[in-house]
């Protein structure tokens, strides 16, 4: 039975971990987080990889945890509704779709629910080292005893580990798309009933989105700037530099600034797309964020990560133990998925994407191709 570290406990972590296990594997997924990581925007499930949560047996419950939204409404400067639509919102897209919006943290834990007893999950610690050689990874950890492994998997997102040690630094393959988006969560003090609301106001704005029975708002706001001058690991700074981008506004700007200080879910990073020659390394490979981050722009984050656990899962399963043919195989289809749902990250800057666009590019691979 090989043995796989998987780093990340994330929608693609997660998943390639119940795909891998099905498959005779034995997966282990390291996270740095204390458990399951709380908060973030609405997510989509879109296209072929609604075919990979019903193969997975969790499409029902994934239903029966969505979004409810009526509608939205766009917003000017001083918060005067200027158009309404009650057939599609700028988060998921057209409300008769069978496309599925819902919490990020909400299938981050049926993922894990379904994997749980069969998957060792590795909290509270990360990678701090990974050597290789013909045989196997040996890997050493910030907390736990250095281990090794039959292979590595990195689906720890933007600022991916694995790839870093593997492959190099960051900034060779990121590229930064000109916008910062920051998440957070506050009490309904909008009293929005599963309905959207939109602002543009320069080169800022935001979209809220009542969740948990309208009980809660999600936040989402972003604004345009080139890389920013700071320390992306310190909270304050990133709280403060919100919270004064915020305060510009002139549409409920205090109660939002305050809320994005209060906030335990608070999350802020530049929208960038990861662009890299090849996504496998000896034994590590990557995957999601790690490999081929579209960013949120896309719309299509969530897809990309299952989509592609899917074809690595099924590529190792029929490797025969070897890794190199599966890791070319899983390159050679994912590649033209991915960019065309990287495209979609740049086709309308300021907007979403075509729906013509969206549909060609979710459905634009066979998951028994």
């Amino acid at each position: 039975m090989q043995t796989v570290l998987i780093s990340g406990g994330g929608i693609a972590g997660s998943a390639l971990a119940c795909l891998l296990h099905r498959r005779g594997f034995a997966p282990t997924v390291i996270e740095r987080a204390p458990g399951l990581r709380q908060g973030g925007q609405a997510i989509d499930i879109r296209g072929v990889a609604l075919d990979v949560v019903a193969r997975m047996g969790l499409l029902d419950q994934a239903r029966q945890v969505r979004t409810r939204m009526r509608g939205m409404s766009l917003l000017d400067a001083d918060g005067t509704e200027i158009e309404r639509s009650t057939e599609a919102t700028f988060s998921s897209g057209r409300l008769d779709s069978d496309d599925i919006e819902l919490l990020r943290e909400d299938l981050v834990r049926l993922l894990h629910e379904h994997t749980r007893d069969d998957v060792e999950y590795l909290f509270r610690d990360s990678i701090t080292a990974l050597e290789q050689d013909e045989h196997q990874a040996r890997v050493d950890f910030a907390h736990g005893a250095s281990r090794t492994f039959d292979l590595v998997v990195g689906a720890d997102g933007l600022h991916s580990t694995v790839r870093r040690l593997a492959f190099g630094p960051e900034e060779t393959f990121s590229h930064h798309l000109g916008t910062y988006l920051s998440v957070f969560s506050a009490d309904n003090f909008l009293d929005l009933d599963n309905w959207q609301v939109w602002l543009r106001d320069g080169d800022a704005g935001f979209g809220i989105m009542p969740v948990r029975d309208n009980t809660e708002l999600r936040i989402a706001f972003g604004f345009r700037s080139e890389p920013l001058d700071g320390d992306h690991r310190d909270p304050e700074w990133l709280r403060q530099t919100v919270a004064d981008r915020l305060a510009s506004l002139r549409w409920e700007a205090p109660r939002l600034a305050k809320a994005a200080w209060e906030a335990p879910d608070f999350f802020c990073d530049a929208m960038a797309q990861i662009r890299m020659e090849h996504w496998s390394h000896g034994r590590a490979v990557l995957l999601g964020d790690a490999a081929y981050c579209a960013s949120a722009l896309s719309g299509q984050g969530t897809s990309l990560a299952l989509v592609g656990a899917h074809v690595l899962a099924d590529a190792l399963g029929r490797a025969g133990g070897d890794h190199r043919a599966a890791f070319a195989h899983y390159e050679t289809r994912m590649r033209p998925f991915v960019a065309l749902n990287q495209a979609l990250a740049t086709e309308n800057p300021g907007g979403p994407a075509s729906e013509e666009s969206v549909t060609r590019a979710k459905n634009a691979l066979s998951l028994d191709g």
